[in-house]
């Protein structure tokens, strides 16, 4: 079974500071953890809202660390400060709005402002990058509906293969003919 490399990139300018504790990683890890039967090894950073260094973490993650997988939380709504879309997208080679569009239908299920929120999805070389929000209680309504997706996306890509536990969670892969 290959050890899949996954980043979380976590996004606050608060938290980051020591304002208050950061409770957006944990919570990425706990998710992936319970949904991923493979070992894991984990790069999580903890940065402001920064353009310049979202870009600079993005491409350590992809290209120095070969991450899988990386996963972002925060800076995707509306504020002047939040900028992680518009860092994912400059770092991307192929973007895949169809992440961030199941994660807004879904997260209007609870919430209207959902529709304020810009998350979204990129490739960048062999990497998968996602944008999740920084909430802790949004970022399972949201990784949920879209991971089902990402273990093929990765195959896709040329990414390790990411085997997952079916008793938390099914994924899709066609079947072979």
């Amino acid at each position: 079974m290959d050890t899949i490399k996954i980043g979380i990139l976590t996004l606050s300018d608060r938290a980051s500071s020591g304002i208050y504790e950061d409770k957006a990683t944990s919570e990425v890890e706990k998710i992936l953890t319970s949904f991923i039967k493979n070992k894991i090894d984990y790069f999580k950073e903890l940065i402001p809202d920064n353009y310049d260094l979202i870009i600079q973490k993005l491409l350590y993650l992809s290209d120095e660390k070969k991450c899988d997988l990386i996963i972002t939380s925060g800076g995707t709504g509306p504020a002047l400060r939040d900028v992680t879309p518009e860092a994912t997208e400059a770092v991307c080679d192929k973007m895949m709005p169809g992440f961030g569009e199941l994660m807004r239908l879904e997260s209007l299920k609870y919430v209207p402002t959902a529709i304020l929120s810009r998350q979204t999805a990129g490739i960048r070389n062999k990497t998968l990058i996602v944008n999740l929000p920084g909430n802790p209680k949004a970022i399972m309504e949201c990784l949920k509906p879209i991971f089902p997706a990402i273990p093929y996306c990765i195959d896709l890509i040329g990414g390790s293969y990411i085997e997952n536990n079916d008793e938390i969670i099914k994924i899709f892969r066609p079947k072979k003919c």
